[in-house]
């Protein structure tokens, strides 16, 4: 029986042997990128070199995600390994879909390169037999929240249940068979911040759409005869503001609305004005906590101008809790590629994934390496070091699930015996399914 260094040694040296073709499929997706529970081509690629390597998968999980598992020589934990499928809108990058302003400006066209060519190493080498437990390939849509009108409009029509992927392919139970799971996002640099890196934790948030129901009017011949929508969604914003200085510092609450329609026409008394907006925090109470005091502001600004407010409230991520050992494991495994100076303890962020949601309940990991440059999320971001952003991610990916299920599985078992899920699967569901909801407040009564 081989040991796990020389396993990781094979499967490191079939990833370089392939390395063009990681690189490839990660350019190409970054040319033709798809907003979630739409990425049809996407997900495309992924079956074809599924397909190319004889790797059984299913597919349309939460109509767009991929799945394939390659078993290992004897019974174990299984490890999933993950990559998302989906972009976001950034207008004005100049990768971006034309159409749908669509672009690859967080790097989930890395962790789709990656992923595929840990999948193409650790099956091209037949290492599966010397490994106690499987491996399973996702490939899972729509991780970026956005679109909420759209997505909403998928669960009205039971399409989907969740606005999130890793949320929809839980609720179906695609993460039923999955003990562990691990992912990785690619970073740029910033300062002194080190090629790799893992957070303690990022926030969780939930998600709102507001709409302000006013009265139409002329705004120069009879403003009196309206109710200026816009002018209550300008003190709500005002109102959520002036809470900002009230949040407890370490809950980490970031409140971050949009108004997404002012008004109609210039010379109408604006009398539907729309509002979207994201509650975070680093706890669910504290989720919980801001929430009532941005659905008061909305409240108070309705009934100050006599108008009507409907908000819609929708689960998003709860909060990610990286696993320690699997932290470890990460950073012994990206050491080898970046050297041992390279590695940072990031703190608690404000940022959120749907990683979060599955880290409630089995141990996850989404840790960050460096191959980018440019902000994410802006028209500047993209792919530097394909090296760094497509090829070492397939590696440590491979490394990792060489180390946690060769020796007959000794390291993965050691992290089952030493996490606590906070959630079962039962409760998560029900926790989320429960943060759907409508209300209308009219101030005008």
């Amino acid at each position: 029986m081989s040991t796990a260094p020389a396993l990781k040694e094979q499967v490191c040296l079939a990833i370089d042997e392939c390395c063009d073709r990681i690189i490839d499929v990660g350019e190409a997706i970054m040319d033709d990128p798809e907003l979630g529970f739409r990425e049809h081509r996407t997900s495309e690629k992924v079956q074809e070199i599924f397909s190319g390597i004889d790797l059984e998968f299913e597919s349309g999980l939460g109509l767009t995600g991929v799945k394939a598992v390659l078993r290992g020589g004897r019974p174990g934990p299984t490890v999933a390994l993950m990559g998302e499928l989906d972009a976001l809108q950034v207008p004005g990058h100049p990768r971006a879909n034309p159409e749908t302003q669509a672009a690859h400006a967080c790097g989930h066209n890395a962790q789709i390169a990656g992923l595929m060519g840990a999948a193409i190493g650790l099956t091209s080498t037949g290492i599966a037999s010397e490994l106690a437990g499987n491996v399973v390939f996702l490939a899972v849509p729509a991780e970026e929240y956005v679109e909420i009108d759209y997505r909403l409009g998928l669960v009205r029509e039971n399409k989907t249940s969740f606005l999130c992927g890793k949320q929809e392919l839980i609720k179906l139970g695609h993460f039923d068979d999955v003990d562990m799971a691990v992912m990785i996002h690619t970073k740029s640099p910033c300062r002194d911040d080190g090629t790799h890196g893992v957070g303690v934790s990022s926030n969780g948030f939930l998600a709102k759409t507001v709409v302000f129901h006013g009265k139409a009017a002329h705004a120069g011949g009879a403003p009196e005869q309206g109710i200026n929508a816009l002018y209550a969604a300008q003190l709500a914003l005002s109102g959520i503001n002036a809470h900002r200085e009230t949040f407890r510092d370490q809950d980490c609450v970031r409140v971050h609305p949009i108004i997404t329609k002012g008004g109609d026409l210039v010379n109408v008394i604006p009398s539907e004005v729309r509002l979207e907006t994201y509650v975070r925090a680093k706890t669910a109470e504290a989720i919980e906590d801001a929430s009532a005091r941005v659905d008061s502001c909305l409240k108070g600004a309705a009934l100050a101008m006599g108008c009507r407010v409907e908000i819609d409230t929708v689960p998003g991520n709860l909060p990610l809790d990286n696993d320690p050992n699997l932290r470890d494991l990460f950073r012994r495994n990206a050491e080898t590629l970046f050297g041992d100076d390279g590695f940072r303890d990031y703190p608690h962020g404000g940022g959120s994934t749907d990683a979060g949601d599955l880290s409630q309940l089995m141990p996850v990991v989404h840790p960050v390496m460096a191959g980018a440059s440019g902000e994410p999320h802006s028209v500047a971001w993209h792919i530097s070091d394909t090296t760094s952003g497509y090829v070492a991610p397939a590696k440590t990916l491979a490394m990792m699930a060489v180390d946690l299920l060769a020796d007959d599985a000794g390291e993965g078992r050691r992290v089952l015996e030493e996490f606590t899920p906070a959630l079962s699967r039962d409760e998560y569901l029900q926790k989320q399914e429960q943060i759907f909801r409508t209300e209308v407040f009219d101030g005008g009564e």
